[in-house]
């Protein structure tokens, strides 16, 4: 049944869940939402608070505690464990059981997330798995990376898929000024990917290159990989490398690759088919996006 898993980061808090194709629905663990509502990272505190609020929904015979079952989730430290989990009605119904006025903030946020423009971006990028769009030929060049793009962003903004004319910056990071950017991302392509080090430096450039008006680190995080598992057999686990840790490793990449390189490096992994693994991904590579 869970052949799908998911993580959802709210205020930096987890929330994991997990696709039951049967019911075609996903099941949120209830001591991560707790967690997330509350801003508390303690394991303990947090199932204290749901025993305890569990006997008295039941006592007061709310149908959350009948909507609740438990599915196997893998923790932090990698096993998994029988969890408590609830539906997306579930999740409404114990947000407003929590008697304090951050409930209110999460399930916005909760019902808002999957239909924003990254919400929806996020749920196409789930499918890329079984898509097939990219030829073994095409890997690491750029019309591969425009259709990742396309594919992912298609009919949410009108330039997916689509090498900007635009010249941008973030953060205040210039990136390649539009008049050069065509000529550009031809040297980008030909660049070699046998090797560790040349698969980073290409990733590098791409980065410095960000050839899309947005959505750029979403879909090159997904070419990077494809190069990774064509040339070495590997992939990146995104959930071993740390948001800020990223951040800054990318910003700094523009002078210096060998924070990034290790970075990548350290969580690399040979599960190459591995469906988690790559929905874990897409959920990280997400959340590296998110503003705070």
């Amino acid at each position: 049944m869970a052949s799908k898993k998911s993580i959802r980061f709210y205020n930096d808090h987890i929330v994991r869940a997990v696709w039951d194709a049967e019911l075609s629905k996903w099941w949120f663990s209830v001591l991560d939402i707790i967690g997330a509502v509350n801003g508390q990272d303690d394991y303990q505190k947090n199932r204290n608070y749901w025993k305890y609020l569990k006997a008295k929904l039941k006592k007061e015979g709310n149908e959350l505690v009948s909507g609740t079952t438990q599915l196997k989730l893998t923790a932090p430290d990698g096993k998994k464990y029988n969890t408590d989990v609830i539906d997306q009605k579930g999740v409404s119904l114990l947000a407003q059981a929590i008697p304090n006025n951050k409930a209110a903030a999460f399930l916005d946020w909760f019902t808002y997330s999957d239909n924003s423009i990254d919400g929806q971006s996020r749920k196409k990028a789930y499918t890329f798995w079984e898509s097939n769009i990219i030829d073994e030929d095409e890997i690491g060049t750029v019309a591969a990376l425009q259709k990742i793009h396309a594919f992912i962003f298609g009919g949410l903004y009108d330039f997916a898929g689509k090498i900007r004319t635009k010249t941008i910056w973030k953060d205040g990071t210039l990136f390649c000024r539009a008049e050069y950017l065509q000529a550009n991302l031809r040297k980008i392509e030909v660049m070699p990917q046998s090797t560790f080090d040349e698969i980073a430096d290409k990733y590098v450039e791409m980065n410095i290159a960000h050839p899309f008006m947005e959505g750029n680190g979403r879909s090159t995080r997904i070419w990077i990989d494809l190069i990774f598992k064509h040339s070495l057999k590997k992939c990146v686990d995104w959930s071993k490398i740390d948001k800020n840790a990223y951040l800054t490793a990318m910003h700094a990449s523009t002078t210096d690759a060998t924070y990034i390189k290790a970075l990548l490096r350290g969580a690399l992994t040979d599960q190459i088919d591995d469906r988690e693994i790559f929905m874990k991904g897409i959920d990280y590579s997400y959340y590296y996006e998110q503003e705070d």
